[in-house]
């Protein structure tokens, strides 16, 4: 339970909607195609035009959609600091509730039925279960084209700027070599027993060096570059060569330099990679 409560609790990632006219007419096209093809609600036993009743109850989640966005929503930001997840669900599910009632209204307008309680709450399930479905999915894409383009941003940006810097890892053997290596070659780094082997790109090929050291000791010697990252306890990643993540909450893998090699991401680190891009 404290698990689901936490998650409720996190920063919702997307700004203020800039195309409500957009959505709304996403939804009113959902609306519309769900009934003018699966006709539900005894539209199917409607002796008049299907096409125009179905095509009333879109606009109606239309209107109801832009309402929602500009009286409540836009309101709502401007009051609230950070817009969190329960913030968001809420919104959403009362929009949901909205969309039902009006569409309740509009059934009993136009198929003359009794606005009883019984009707009303139908009408309002199933538009709830209509609007789950389309908030999931269209959330759910969301969330990864924003994640997708902070991630990119992020990555050209470091990369950009640490262009030709070169990075030095101690080794602490007595006769050991220290490796040096541009600090965009730098893949990530495992740390091995009583060594840490490093991975990078040389000529497009993914190489190896191990050194004696320590994660502790490979940190501190790259401390002063933010794109370095201990995603794992045994694990230190450079930002820059992630070309894509995929997990939950509960771990992520990132793939590095296109493919050459991925590397895990813990729970514990989760919050910590996600502060990055959101």
């Amino acid at each position: 339970m404290k698990g689901k409560v936490s998650i409720l609790k996190r920063k919702y990632p997307f700004e203020l909607n800039d195309h409500p006219v957009k959505e709304g007419l996403i939804a009113f096209a959902i609306v519309f195609l769900i009934l003018f093809l699966l006709q539900p609600f005894g539209i199917s036993e409607y002796a008049g035009n299907k096409f125009l009743v179905s095509l009333a109850f879109g606009l109606v989640t239309f209107v109801c959609c832009l309402a929602m966005d500009y009286c409540i929503e836009v309101p709502l930001h401007e009051h609230v600091k950070t817009w969190r997840i329960w913030h968001q669900a809420l919104t959403v599910f009362v929009e949901i509730l909205i969309i039902g009632l009006c569409n309740f209204l509009m059934a009993c307008i136009l198929f003359q039925y009794p606005m009883e309680l019984a009707a009303g709450l139908e009408m309002v399930y199933f538009t709830i279960l209509i609007g789950l479905i389309y908030t999931v999915l269209s959330t759910s894409i969301s969330y990864h084209q924003y994640v997708r383009k902070q991630l990119d941003a992020l990555l050209e940006k470091t990369t950009q700027e640490q262009e030709g810097v070169q990075v030095k890892l101690h080794d602490h053997r007595i006769r050991g070599n220290d490796l040096c290596l541009p600090l965009n070659d730098l893949l990530y780094i495992e740390a091995q027993k009583n060594n840490v082997a490093v991975f990078f790109v040389r000529d497009g090929q993914l190489n190896r060096n191990e050194i004696q050291s320590t994660l502790t000791s490979v940190l501190n010697d790259l401390k002063d570059y933010p794109n370095i990252f201990q995603c794992h306890r045994s694990f230190v990643v450079n930002l820059n060569s992630i070309t894509s993540a995929k997990g939950n909450s509960n771990g992520y893998t990132l793939e590095l330099g296109g493919g050459l090699a991925t590397v895990p991401v813990s729970r514990s680190f989760v919050p910590k990679l996600k502060s990055y891009v959101i």
